[in-house]
């Protein structure tokens, strides 16, 4: 797929188009060659000065798939198609260069999807979209409107794979490019439309991607348990103080829960740096195994699998932590926990319990180029999340009257460090092994589970920084993975629930449905009493505010000024409490729905600009407000 990508730079956008749906084998009754202004396609959508039109250039009228073409039959013609019609509009839209290689934002790219489903109200549509050296698909869904005397259909949810770059194009992109293909035949033989978009509907399924990314994850962290070793983990001793006995099945839940616990904040800080990498803070070369081969790490193991001739043969030997040691642990305490400017190899005996300078020297080929390396862009992070949890004993001291450290992570240079954390767990190839006994269940499913190392895995993902919403979604993960791994994970070893943690399916967290539905209400109560002067029914009221805060473009206050501004004040005022916050699902929803009302109700920010100015100048005053001379 990605070769065949390279058909949109050598061939003009129609013809790539073609070559796109024929290597997707997606029959298309194709119904236009020229391209056509957007003007003069989505005159009813847009006045002629809309911003939408400065960002298009042309538009292809590319084709259909319906019945009739995976019949090999001719279409209707879509000008006399009045109602609903099984089928799938396809264009392409090539977009004009904006400044300093901006890109188009995610909400550019559906809402001009958007447009094209209000045109052609009675089909789904797909829009191709090509940028620079990018292309995007995108895809509507297709639902009724909410008012019955409106004829016709609207779109619904706007799924994008966007920003594929044309020569290095993403492996997340190429799996779900991948997955968008059919075939004609066997069991899974799609032939017909109803097929086709149902199919297709699975696949941009963010919540299956997720799944599928969680059920890969989930089998690397019982994996990692197993491989791991960590400082202060249990010993019999611990276990007959607790028991008074020699209990070694105690002794295994103890190192598992303890196992558990690091592996989890491996994971919780690794998901982290992975997010801003999505930023161009983190360089990449600290993921790339060329680099950390050639350039970076001595003694670098990378592989749990050797390959000998015709069989691969797993190897227990190798336990070498020189990647997670030297890397990533000098990526999280003592470049993200460490002020810029301020990053350093400790030295010798000194600084010997500071827990945020640089160690493991010896294990780089040129330690002052690594330094170079994050120092160029890797940001001080002042959240807690990277701050190491090695600590001097609060009592306890050593027989020379020196501090005693409690190690937790095992940052250390010392040749005693307990640490075990093997470099194949981060790079390993594909490999079966059995997890029943740690996870709790025995059946095939995870007596021949198969794993491989974390980096690979989440380079098979595309992740986004950008949120999604319940009317636009990236086809990739999103932030909201964090709180959903986390909490999902957590369950797998807390001690009050274990007996039973393991067998169950880990959906603990509160799924985006319920957190928007939890947001709306709250902020309609909140509204409902904030703003005295509705002067409507209760009935009208509810009906309006949930249209206001609805994803639909239409504000139903638009020609009341006066109360436009009443919201507006309420909103500033508005204050938003989670006693049971978690990881911030519910918060982070309602900043981003009451951002979604102001835009409805003050589109250019003049009233509320005018309002945080007002607001600014008081405090101001208060402050050079001086009674005493």
């Amino acid at each position: 797929m990605k070769s065949e990508l390279q058909y949109f730079k050598t061939e003009d956008f129609h013809t790539a188009l073609q070559k796109f749906f024929k290597n997707l084998h997606i029959p298309v009754n194709y119904i236009a060659e020229e391209s056509v202004r957007p003007q003069d396609i989505l005159s009813s959508t847009y006045k002629e000065d809309h911003p939408a039109f400065q960002l298009m250039n042309d538009v292809y009228f590319l084709g259909m798939v319906d019945d009739a073409a995976f019949e090999g039959n001719s279409s209707l013609d879509p000008d006399k198609i009045e109602s609903d019609y099984d089928g799938i509009l396809i264009f392409g839209v090539t977009l004009n260069q904006r400044g300093n290689h901006l890109l188009p934002t995610r909400s550019q790219l559906a809402e001009i999807t958007r447009s094209f489903n209000r045109e052609f109200h009675y089909t789904p549509v797909v829009v191709i979209f090509k940028y620079e050296n990018f292309i995007a698909f995108a895809n509507a869904e297709r639902l009724k409107y909410q008012q019955e005397w409106r004829e016709g259909e609207k779109a619904g949810k706007v799924s994008l794979l966007r920003d594929i770059d044309l020569d290095n194009p993403h492996s997340g992109h190429l799996r779900i490019l991948s997955e968008l293909a059919i075939t004609r035949s066997g069991k899974k033989a799609i032939n017909s439309f109803a097929h086709l978009y149902t199919y297709w509907q699975t696949v941009f399924n963010v919540s299956l991607l997720n799944k599928k990314f969680y059920e890969e994850l989930s089998n690397w962290y019982f994996w990692a348990i197993k491989e791991v070793a960590f400082p202060s983990a249990p010993t019999l001793s611990n276990v007959i103080k607790e028991t008074g006995k020699k209990d070694h099945n105690r002794l295994e839940e103890l190192i598992h829960e303890h196992n558990a616990k690091n592996v989890i904040r491996l994971l919780t800080r690794f998901l982290f740096v992975w997010f801003i990498k999505e930023k161009k803070l983190i360089p990449e070369k600290l993921f790339d195994l060329e680099s950390l081969k050639n350039e970076i790490l001595k003694n670098f193991s990378p592989y749990h699998i050797e390959d000998e001739g015709t069989l691969f043969e797993i190897i227990h030997a190798d336990t070498g932590s020189n990647y997670y040691k030297a890397i990533l642990q000098n990526l999280f305490f003592a470049t993200l926990n460490q002020e810029v400017g301020k990053r350093a190899f400790r030295k010798g005996g000194q600084n010997r319990n500071i827990t945020n300078l640089v160690r493991y020297e010896a294990c780089f080929k040129k330690p002052e180029e690594f330094i170079s390396l994050v120092e160029s862009v890797v940001p001080f992070m002042n959240g807690g999340l990277f701050e190491c949890l090695d600590k001097p004993h609060p009592t306890e001291k050593g027989p020379k009257g020196g501090e005693v450290i409690i190690y937790e992570d095992g940052f250390s240079d010392r040749k005693d460090n307990l640490l075990k954390v093997p470099d194949y767990l981060f790079f390993g190839l594909d490999e079966e092994v059995n997890l029943s006994s740690v996870i709790g269940i025995k059946n095939k499913k995870t007596e021949q589970a198969v794993v491989k190392g974390l980096i690979n895995i989440f380079e098979s993902y595309k992740f986004t920084i950008a949120e999604n919403t319940p009317i636009e979604e990236d086809v990739a993960l999103d932030p909201e993975l964090l709180g959903k791994v986390f909490e999902n994970l957590l369950a797998s070893y807390n001690p009050e629930t274990k007996t039973t943690a393991r067998k169950q399916t880990g959906s603990f967290y509160t799924p985006r449905e319920i957190v928007n539905y939890m947001v709306d209400e709250s902020l309609i109560a909140y509204l409902k009493n904030a703003v005295k002067e509705w002067e409507m029914s209760e009935d009208e009221l509810d009906s309006q505010l949930h249209q206001l805060l609805s994803f639909d473009p239409i504000n139903p206050f638009k020609d009341n000024q006066p109360l436009q501004r009443e919201i507006i004040k309420a909103l500033d005022r508005c204050t938003i409490l989670d006693p049971a916050c978690g990881s911030g699902a519910f918060p982070m929803g309602i900043l981003q729905k009451m951002v979604h009302i102001l835009q409805k109700v003050d589109p250019l920010n003049s009233y509320w600009q005018e309002l945080q100015m007002e607001k600014a100048l008081q405090e101001t005053k208060s402050v050079f407000h001086l009674a005493d001379k």
